[in-house]
This record gives C-alpha cells, sequence and structure tokens, in this order.
C-alpha cells in the first residue's frame, strides 16, 4: 500500500472515529435520565404538627396519707362514682383518739391552773391595795420595805397569772392538733368524680409521701367531665401553636373514631426530665407539654390512654403547591423576575449576578425546571408544609414542569441535564394538569 493510500485510510479512520462519538454523545442526549415529572398546580393545603401523649382528666385529686396508721376499712372500689364530702377510707384512729384525750386533759388542766393563778393574782392585788391606804394613812403602821413586799408579792402573782394563760392557749393548740391528726384518719372525698385509682388494700401501713409522693399515695378521684390529651411536642414545632388550634385525637384504645379537640394550654417551658436534669446538657431532644381539651370525649374513655394528635397549625385554599420531594438545595442561583410569556412554559434566563470574588457562595432551595428535555435549577421559596406538598410563594408558576421524582436522581441531578418522562410522569402530569 503506497504513503498515500495509507494516509487517506488513517483519515478516514479519524473521521469515521469522530462521527461515532458524535453519534453516541447525540443518542446519549437524546436518551436523557429517566425522572418523574409534574406540573405546578394549585391545590388546598394543611399544616399540621403530630404528636403522641395520654388521657387526662382536666381535674383530678390525689389523695395521699398524711398521718401513720393501718388502713381498717376501705369503702370504695376503683371505678366508682363518689359524690362531695363522701366517706372513702379509715385509719386506724386508736393512737390519734389517745393523743386526742390527752391533749384535752391537759387543756383541763391548764384552765385550772389558769384560774388559780388569778386568784392569787386578785388577792395579791387586794393586799397592795390595803397596805397602800395603810401607808397613806399612817407611814409609822406601814413601813416602805412592807409596801415594797406587797408590790413585788402582786407582780409575781401577775406574771404566774399571765403564764397561765399562755400555757391554756398551748394547751388548746395541742388539742386542736390532735384534732386534726384524729380527723385525717377519716378520709372523705374532696370532689365528685370517679376513682379511677385505688393504690391500697385494707389491712396495708399508711405512710406520708414525704420523699415520693407515690410512697403515701392512697387513691385518686378523677372529674372525667372534661377530658383532655397532654402531649409532647417538640421545641421545633412548639412554635407553630396557637391557642385554639384545631387538633384532630385519636385513641389507641378507639381505633376506628377520630375525636375534635382544641388547643387550651401551651407550656412555656420545657419538660424537664431526669435524665436531662443529670446529664445538664444540650444535646438532649427538648419538648414542651400541650394539653388539647377534647369535644365530645367517648363515655367509656379512661386517663392514661394512649392517644396521637394532629393539630392543624395552618390551611391554604388553592395554593401553588409542589411536591415536598421535589425540592433540592443546590448553590443559589437568583430567579428571573421576568414575566412568563403566555402560552408557554418557557422563562427568562436568570439574571447574571455581579462578579464578587470575596462573596462566599450560598445554597437555596429550589426545583429542576424542565424545559425542552433540559433540566434547570430554579431557587423557590415555600410557604407552609403539607402532608406532601410545599406551598410555593415564589419561584416557578402554574403549569411548569418539574422533576418530582425520584428522590436519588433528584439529589445527583445536575444542571442542564437531559432528561426524559418515566413512564408513571404521564398520570402523574395529567392528575396535576386536572388539578390545576
Amino acid at each position: 500500500m503506497s504513503k498515500r493510500n495509507k494516509v487517506l485510510l488513517g483519515g478516514g479512520g479519524a473521521v469515521l472515529l469522530v462521527i461515532l462519538v458524535l453519534v453516541s454523545a447525540s443518542a446519549k442526549r437524546d436518551k436523557g435520565i429517566e425522572v418523574r415529572f409534574e406540573q405546578v398546580g394549585r391545590r388546598d393545603l394543611v399544616a399540621a404538627v403530630t404528636a403522641s401523649g395520654k388521657i387526662q382528666p382536666k381535674k383530678k385529686v390525689d389523695i395521699s396519707a398524711d398521718i401513720t396508721g393501718r388502713i381498717t376499712r376501705i369503702a370504695v372500689r376503683e371505678g366508682d362514682l363518689v359524690q362531695k364530702g363522701q366517706f372513702l377510707l379509715q385509719i386506724d384512729p386508736t393512737i390519734y383518739q389517745a393523743n386526742m384525750q390527752r391533749a384535752n386533759a391537759a387543756m383541763s388542766s391548764a384552765q385550772a391552773g389558769a384560774v388559780q393563778a388569778r386568784a392569787t393574782r386578785d388577792q395579791s392585788q387586794r393586799a397592795l391595795t390595803r397596805t397602800k391606804e395603810l401607808h397613806e394613812q399612817n407611814p409609822n403602821l406601814i413601813s416602805q420595805e412592807q409596801l415594797e413586799q406587797a408590790q413585788t408579792a402582786f407582780d409575781i402573782a401577775d406574771a404566774n397569772w399571765t403564764a397561765s394563760q399562755h400555757l391554756v392557749e398551748q394547751a388548746r393548740a395541742g388539742l386542736q392538733e390532735a384534732r386534726d391528726q384524729l380527723a385525717k384518719t377519716h378520709l372523705i372525698a374532696p370532689m365528685a368524680g370517679r376513682v379511677t385509682r385505688l393504690a391500697v388494700e385494707e389491712g396495708e401501713v399508711a405512710v406520708p409521701g414525704t420523699f415520693s409522693r407515690e410512697t403515701g399515695l392512697l387513691l385518686t378521684i378523677s372529674d372525667l367531665s372534661v377530658i383532655q390529651t397532654k402531649v409532647n411536642v417538640d421545641e421545633t414545632d412548639v412554635v407553630r401553636l396557637h391557642l385554639g388550634d384545631s387538633v384532630e385525637v385519636t385513641i389507641d384504645a378507639f381505633p376506628d373514631t377520630t375525636f375534635v379537640g382544641r388547643v387550651t394550654k401551651v407550656s412555656n417551658s420545657a419538660i424537664l426530665t431526669a435524665a436531662s436534669a443529670a446529664a445538664g446538657s444540650n444535646d438532649r431532644a427538648v419538648d414542651y407539654e400541650v394539653e388539647i381539651t377534647l369535644v365530645n370525649p367517648p363515655a367509656e374513655v379512661r386517663p392514661d390512654l394512649s392517644a396521637t394528635a394532629r393539630i392543624v397549625t395552618d390551611t391554604r385554599k388553592q395554593a401553588l403547591a409542589i411536591p415536598i420531594i421535589a425540592l433540592t438545595v443546590r448553590e443559589n442561583t437568583p430567579v428571573s423576575t421576568e414575566t412568563k410569556p403566555a402560552g408557554g412554559t418557557q422563562r427568562a434566563e436568570a439574571a447574571t449576578p455581579r462578579p464578587d470574588s470575596s462573596r462566599a457562595k450560598k445554597e437555596a432551595e429550589g426545583v429542576f425546571i424542565v424545559h425542552n428535555g433540559v433540566a434547570t435549577f430554579h431557587a423557590v421559596k415555600v410557604g407552609i408544609a403539607g402532608e406532601e406538598h410545599f406551598e410555593v410563594v415564589e419561584g416557578v408558576h402554574q403549569g411548569d414542569t418539574i422533576v418530582a421524582g425520584p428522590y436519588q436522581a433528584i439529589r445527583d441531578l445536575k444542571e442542564g441535564t437531559h432528561v426524559k418522562p418515566s413512564r408513571e410522569s404521564g398520570d402523574t402530569t395529567n392528575r396535576a394538569g386536572r388539578r390545576s
């Protein structure tokens, strides 16, 4: 083969290789990455906070032992309805009755001593008066020393009488204390309600709960006319709650029923657990207690039932929305403020930012808008979050086609990447069009 033929053959091979590369790149561009398309449309959005907790009555009273004694009688059972003032429980009063008798005797003795002291004082006062009169009539009959002795005797008698009065008051206080201690052996209901907990049995010894509230607890009476759900809400969500917010409550014991309620209290301080107090660190989750009052609670409801509350914090009617999965984060690109031409989805290119090498690059939330098979990132500003969609305040227009999934494809998607709809995109796009 001649040298010229070799050159021509080599050149032809190179041209063929370039053509093959171009054809392959073109085919790859035509192929694109399969993603799910969806059109930006309008829909009703509901922002909600979900939290779990327990059913509790609005008002309940824990009846504890204030004295030590053996329980001799229990007049109620758990689940009984009681009225205010109804007898509940008897603690052995023997010791306290004896104390009452002792205090009563001490009171009588103190009163008798006071009577005697008063009589002595009165006698001393009369003697002092006569001594003064005789001394004034004839100083030679009553010496100055005798007058001073009479005055001293009266002062001592008067002091004894004052002391006897204090002893009477002390005995009266002791008698009242013994009476109160005896009364505490006979427990009555402080309010009307249902006995929701009976923690003791007859024959057990009631002990005051000095160090633990549970130690001295005898029983609990709950007013079940007003039922609440107390839930723990994370610190990132509690700022979105307001008094009066509508709530949907589901109780595990009533799985087929949803109950309506309202937020009636939002705690101003975080729930302090023993673990967090001991640790003393800020790396633990911080929760706040929120009280929800049920409008029509079930008649069979009981305290401490597990419940889940869905608190509606905001609503939007026919808001421009995008799927939550479509929102991603990329390097900040200013969104064009030019108006989109009527009848099409093409938008003007974003304005080119002024060069500033000292300004650090910032990331922005946005979506990939598809035009002519090319995905372009556009920053958006979102509002409230529904269950599956974000409200869009600015950045996209109704009817724009965006990349709505899958998650992995959106995460790896690059600016200007060629994309094509997956099999499920057609139905999704059509549904979005119908909703809009």
